[in-house]
């Protein structure tokens, strides 16, 4: 039996999603035509590196409906925290509107969780929107609590599963982040987002944003009724 049209379905997916422009191989027309797409379908933000910004922020014009987010010290965050601040005030500067930062994960290791807190607070200072990266396949459950804890503490619009490598995010990552955030900040989840059917399982896990490079094919996906499939995408 056919399916109802997958608008009915996820009605307000555009404005979840987090179109990343992160691979430091596209060419200047690939570049382009993601700005347009992202643009032209009503996409919540657009990610994108520093070497990439400016030409970003050209090509998506004034800030508007799709707001521009810069990475910070990313994917490992393994930089000085002056490092980190200036990259950070340069991406304000050039036009980022929010910024995805990979905080001190090194600080979580070695139990020294004051570092941890004081940068995420030193960057949150510059005064743009910020979502803390994590990596939530890697650390360990005391690591993770206090780093949703800092990060919320500082000041931190939301907290991230993923840097994108390593496995897909899931559902049970986005209600660990829930429990432990208590609705204090937004859940990003990232990482492997392909299909129609994980982004409604990460929704209605609690996350708040999706970040993926896929979401021009989600839209066509959600645009297209299908009789049968399991509506993945493939990249």
């Amino acid at each position: 039996m056919t399916r109802l049209p997958r608008q009915q379905e996820l009605p307000d997916l555009a404005p979840l999603i987090h179109q990343a422009l992160l691979d430091p191989l596209l060419s200047r027309d690939r570049l382009n035509e993601g700005c347009d797409a992202a643009r032209q379908l009503g996409l919540g933000k657009l990610c994108t590196n520093l070497s990439q910004l400016t030409a970003v922020r050209e090509r998506l014009g004034a800030p508007g409906p799709t707001g521009l987010i810069a990475v910070i010290a990313f994917p490992f965050g393994a930089i000085p925290t002056t490092l980190k601040q200036a990259q950070a005030e340069w991406a304000a500067e050039h036009g980022a509107e929010a910024l995805d930062v990979v905080p001190d994960l090194t600080a979580l290791a070695e139990d020294r969780p004051n570092a941890f807190a004081e940068e995420l607070a030193i960057l949150i200072n510059v005064g743009l929107p910020v979502t803390v990266i994590l990596d939530m396949a890697r650390l360990e459950e005391a690591q993770l609590k206090l780093a949703v804890e800092a990060a919320i503490d500082a000041g931190a619009e939301a907290v991230q599963t993923s840097n994108g490598f390593g496995a897909a995010t899931t559902a049970r990552q986005v209600q660990q982040l829930r429990s432990l955030s208590r609705g204090r900040c937004g859940i990003k989840a990232a990482g492997g987002v392909h299909s129609l059917e994980q982004c409604q399982q990460l929704i209605e896990a609690g996350a708040t944003a999706l970040g993926t490079s896929s979401g021009p094919q989600l839209m066509q996906a959600l645009r297209t009724p299908i009789a049968s499939g399991n509506g993945n995408i493939d990249g």
